[in-house]
């Protein structure tokens, strides 16, 4: 009994001194006035190159589709799979130029359009595969894309190549912060749904990998894919393509979605149709709390892209309300400025704020050795990669990855912040990322005036209660400010 009691003393003694006693509130300014990295309104390359000087700081990122035929220089059936990257790596390095990160997206078959080579409809499947004497591809006439080619999924070495390939890309881009998302999918345009001129043809010939086969693939997507969010068509809530909607091992991996068809005249279930809000709920109604949600505004009528940026929206809803609805951190729009005649950079510019994360920070202190940060996200979704606050070369102990809309959490980082007499920051907390470009910063709201500093210790407190930065109260198992002989302590970690 008297080594527990002695323990006990003994615990209480270290944690008080190796506390700070006096801490300080200090003021701060700051303020988002950039689209932020990982967020917004998208263009394509071509687009956001020629209109650069008008829109280039209304968006933030890039689309591009990427046959991987066109990154494989050769390879052996069950061997070494070799390749030139250039071709990525010329798309990624335009795109940075730009100031602006990229969303890409793999595919196999692309309907009636020579993405691969001179051959309308042709996959995206290898040449070392394609040249193999027993290998065969399908093709079918689409309607009103034209002649194309499907990849053969029954196929071994197919089958093997896309598990290898995507292992490789992640192993060479899994931390390059000029990748922003990767979406990744089966069938026409990788958005899972195959059909020609009579409907819907899922199998025949082998066109489409079965649903054993694509549990596999991302399941190994998975486990390769460490800080690149993915994400997957919302049509992979169709059970005839797909395990997705009732494989509870799928379901638990943090994937995200991209809807192509966003804010369509039937999107919602108030409508006639409502299919695309199904598949939303299907896939889960949480997926965005842990996957990136994204897309492209609806092609269905030739006004869409042109009308949806308008503050009175279209079909009775707004870019506003249905980013938040859905938690939209992405969004392609890339004819929205050609049919606005390029005359809407700033409104465009703020429906690219209106999505992601946005940070506030709503309280700072400091005790000479450590800073305290209480920072919330107003935005509508979470940042999906690191980020921390930092002072000088020292970055907080907890990451903004994850923090919900509407959530704040308290971050410390183990420096002083220095201060004028006033109690004004000489040089604000920065927040740093190793996932976005040199070039690029993530901005936070922040206007803590000397006037609003308030000392804990001039409010009611309660002896021995602990609080957090916002003064709320909280548990003992919180390490915060302990309230002891009307003197605030924070006590630490050993």
């Amino acid at each position: 009994m008297k080594k527990i009691v002695l323990s006990f003393l003994t615990s209480i003694v270290i944690a008080l001194n190796s506390v700070a006693a006096d801490w300080t509130s200090v003021a701060i300014s700051s303020q988002v006035t950039h689209v932020q990295p990982m967020t917004g309104l998208v263009l394509w390359p071509e687009e956001a190159s020629d209109h650069f000087n008008k829109y280039g700081e209304a968006h933030a990122l890039e689309f591009s589709y990427v046959a991987p035929c066109k990154v494989v220089k050769d390879g052996v059936v069950d061997g070494p799979i070799t390749y030139d990257w250039s071709y990525l790596e010329d798309i990624l390095n335009d795109i940075k130029s730009r100031n602006h990160q990229a969303v890409i997206r793999f595919f196999y078959e692309y309907p009636g359009v020579p993405m691969v080579d001179n051959n309308p409809g042709t996959t995206g499947v290898p040449e070392y595969i394609k040249k193999l004497s027993d290998y065969k591809e399908s093709h079918k006439e689409v309607k009103d894309d034209g002649l194309t080619y499907y990849a053969n999924w029954e196929y071994g070495e197919l089958q093997r190549f896309n598990m290898v390939f995507f292992a490789d890309f992640a192993e060479r881009y899994d931390n390059d912060p000029r990748i922003a998302f990767v979406e990744v999918g089966f069938g026409h345009w990788a958005e899972y749904h195959i059909y020609d001129e009579n409907g819907v043809n899922i199998g025949d010939d082998g066109n489409f990998p079965t649903k054993r086969y694509q549990k596999e693939f991302f399941l190994h997507l998975s486990s390769v894919m460490k800080n690149i969010p993915w994400a997957i068509s919302i049509d992979a809530a169709d059970d005839e393509y797909t395990d997705f909607a009732d494989d509870r091992e799928l379901r638990k991996l943090k994937f995200g979605l991209f809807d192509d068809s966003f804010m369509h005249e039937e999107h919602e279930k108030s409508s006639k149709d409502g299919y695309n809000e199904e598949c939303w709920e299907i896939m889960g109604t949480d997926r965005w709390k842990t996957g990136v949600c994204g897309g492209e505004i609806s092609y269905y009528d030739d006004s869409d892209q042109k009308n949806f940026t308008k503050e009175s929206g279209m079909y009775g809803l707004t870019w506003k309300d249905q980013s938040k609805k859905y938690h939209i951190t992405f969004m392609i729009a890339n004819d929205n400025p050609s049919l606005n005649n390029y005359k809407n950079a700033d409104r465009f510019k703020e429906c690219s704020m209106m999505t992601g994360y946005h940070f506030v920070v709503t309280k700072c202190v400091t005790d000479g050795t450590q800073t305290k940060i209480m920072v919330k996200n107003t935005g509508v979704a979470p940042l999906y990669k690191d980020a921390y606050f930092a002072i000088g070369s020292t970055r907080s102990k907890e990451s903004l990855r994850g923090l919900l809309p509407d959530a704040s959490m308290e971050v410390t980082i183990d420096a002083p912040l220095e201060y004028s007499n006033s109690g004004r920051a000489l040089s604000n907390p920065v927040i740093e990322s190793d996932f976005i470009l040199d070039t690029q910063t993530i901005e936070y709201d922040c206007n803590i005036e000397a006037s609003d500093l308030q000392d804990v210790q001039q409010s009611d407190i309660e002896e021995g209660q602990r609080y957090n930065l916002l003064g709320e109260k909280v548990s003992e198992e919180y390490q915060g400010w302990v309230i002891m002989n009307g003197k605030k302590i924070l006590i630490k970690n050993k």
